[in-house]
């Protein structure tokens, strides 16, 4: 059954970030292959994807593949790139039904060249949509994201564009391959465990962590709607005290 969803658009989170895990398991639950976990979850970010955009998020980010998922065997790597590229030409017509503008961040140079091929093509077609982004983060790796735009900006300022005293938090923001984003309200991970792997540490600084035993290919609308009601239950003070509680001296 899917909960009630919050009647104040204001308590949605406008950016949601997920880490997908637990196909694997999933897969051996059932005595099945990885990849058809795989598979199965591959399913399931259609599913999420689509009520996201109903519903009015504006962005969607999902940790797809990580720097350090180069390290699983080769045979697992090369159906998961076959399993991104049928992705995204099956989606193509999907995202623009509902008005989706799709974008990936990460290293990307690393992907073979129909991964990356596929992936210019779903941005360009889908760069005029105004509705909720999708975005993919492949080859990812937060580190990874912190060094390069380190290196970015200290090539500045060696080419005397910019000031080391005038380097900011914006200014290293901008630097990052998420420039123009938006920070993540609310960061979901599935299956049971209990942190980001190096998935957006800079972004997620002030994000509401949301963790569930819920196996990936398993989070359906439902479970995506309980999330998002937990998060409307939490105050977010960034920091600050609630004007009740300067009253009180607290």
């Amino acid at each position: 059954m899917i909960l009630t969803l919050p009647q104040n658009n204001s308590e949605l989170p406008g950016h949601i970030a997920i880490i997908m895990d637990g196909n694997g398991r999933w897969a051996r639950q059932r005595g099945e292959k990885r990849s058809a976990g795989h598979e199965a979850g591959a399913k399931q970010v259609d599913a999420i994807t689509t009520e996201c955009a109903r519903i009015g998020i504006r962005q969607l980010t999902l940790y797809t593949f990580s720097v350090e998922n180069w390290r699983r065997p080769k045979s697992e790597v090369a159906a998961l790139m076959r399993l991104l590229v049928r992705y995204l030409r099956r989606e193509q017509s999907t995202m623009m039904e509902n008005n989706i503008k799709f974008r990936a961040i990460g290293r990307l140079s690393d992907l073979p060249g129909g991964a990356l091929r596929e992936i210019r093509k779903s941005e360009e077609i889908t760069s005029d949509n105004s509705g909720m982004t999708l975005c993919l983060a492949l080859s990812y790796g937060g580190r990874t994201e912190l060094t390069e735009a380190a290196r970015t900006i200290a090539r500045k300022a060696k080419a005397g564009e910019i000031k080391p005293d005038d380097i900011t938090e914006q200014t290293f923001a901008e630097a990052l391959y998420t420039a123009g984003m938006p920070d993540p309200d609310l960061l979901i991970r599935t299956a049971g465990e209990m942190r980001i792997s190096n998935f957006l540490p800079w972004q997620t600084a002030y994000t509401e962590f949301y963790f569930t035993h819920v196996l990936w290919p398993d989070f359906g609308p439902a479970e995506l709607h309980k999330a998002i009601r937990e998060y409307a239950g939490r105050e977010r003070k960034f920091g600050e005290v609630r004007p009740t509680e300067k009253t009180r001296g607290n």
